[in-house]
């Protein structure tokens, strides 16, 4: 995992690393040197940390072959991408994102957060898995973060719409501060949590508005949910939203834009799906469900969902069986990769 900083594929690859770890199992980190990653890790886990990007491919495949490596386990696509280069052991790729067949082609195994990603795999593709990803738990010590409400400065009558994600056009946290400036009540107040390069045009974006507030990374999202009395993913694109599970665990009403994951996500459950880029759409759905919500006493604004098949044990389980099915069944042999794949 190359990232620097910690969002949604981030914290899977984090937890999953730590979950194998308690399980006895030997477990290293692959990422880039100085990456906030490595401080999340249990002392179980070794991190080891790439300082350039240059030639990742050959130094991952040189690191894994040193540690004798049963498995190389790529997450997002550069990570993947890099994977695909060596030849220790079986290399796996989890699909935050999507499949691109430079990242995933040749790799032996996928695993697909969403059943519409499985079953638009090539069908000469890698042996293929659905597990969906689980909603890693917040450290204990923020259960006693500072109420998000009351951070604000919130009147107890005053309805919070809340959003997390990373600060990026594929997010479409600028549509969320559209639909919510156009729509709104004017009481109302918006909070989005998180950081990302589209930081400086979002906040010119809201212009000023004293109801949207920018809060940037936080290690509390669990509290925060809390707080929300409605969540809202905007995205243009999104393959498995940790973020909506989150806010299913805490019980807050979500509206989301009918990307791929939250579309299997949320079938039959009490959410509601908006179109995809669609701002007004979106802003006329905030102020319909702020309304429901205004009539209801705070006690029954939360909501119960069918969250069972989102287990971490079971996921953790679910993901070494595969690990195990892709050596065992394995009989494509490892590809002579050509410098264009290092040098990418």
């Amino acid at each position: 995992m190359f990232s620097s900083r910690i969002a949604g594929g981030e914290r899977h690859c984090i937890d999953l690393a730590n979950a194998q770890a308690a399980l006895g199992h030997r477990v290293h980190v692959i990422g880039a040197a100085g990456s906030a990653v490595a401080g999340a890790l249990a002392l179980g886990v070794r991190f080891h940390g790439l300082r350039l990007p240059l030639l990742r491919g050959r130094r991952v495949a040189a690191l894994a072959r040193r540690l004798g490596a049963d498995i190389c386990h790529g997450h997002l696509g550069p990570a993947c991408k890099a994977v695909a280069y060596s030849q220790q052991g079986m290399r796996i790729g989890t699909l935050h994102v999507g499949y691109k067949a430079h990242h995933h082609g040749r790799l032996d195994g996928l695993v697909c957060v969403n059943r519409a990603q499985h079953d638009s795999l090539p069908a000469a593709g890698p042996m293929a898995r659905v597990i969906y990803n689980w909603a890693p738990e917040s450290p204990a010590a923020v259960a006693a973060a500072p109420d998000l409400r009351a951070e604000l400065g919130l009147a107890p009558g005053q309805l919070l719409v809340g959003s997390v994600g990373r600060l990026h056009r594929s997010k479409g946290m600028d549509l969320l501060i559209a639909a919510f400036q156009s729509h709104a009540p004017a009481d109302a107040v918006l909070a989005i949590l998180g950081e990302g390069p589209d930081e400086a045009a979002l906040r010119a974006l809201a212009a000023g508005d004293a109801r949207i507030r920018l809060l940037g990374f936080r290690n509390d999202v669990d509290r925060a949910l809390q707080a929300f009395d409605l969540f809202v993913s905007p995205s243009r694109e999104e393959a498995f939203p940790l973020a909506i599970l989150e806010a299913m665990r805490a019980g807050c009403p979500v509206l989301s834009t009918a990307t791929q994951g939250p579309l299997e996500m949320l079938a039959g459950q009490p959410a509601r799906l908006v179109a995809v880029n669609d701002a007004p759409a979106l802003g006329r759905a905030i102020a319909e469900e702020l309304g429901r919500l205004r009539a209801l006493p705070p006690a029954a604004r939360t909501v119960t969902y069918a969250t069972a098949a989102y287990d971490r044990g079971n996921a953790v389980a679910h993901t070494l069986a595969f690990y195990r099915d892709v050596m065992s069944q394995q009989t494509r042999p490892l590809p002579q990769l050509d410098d264009d794949v290092v040098a990418a």
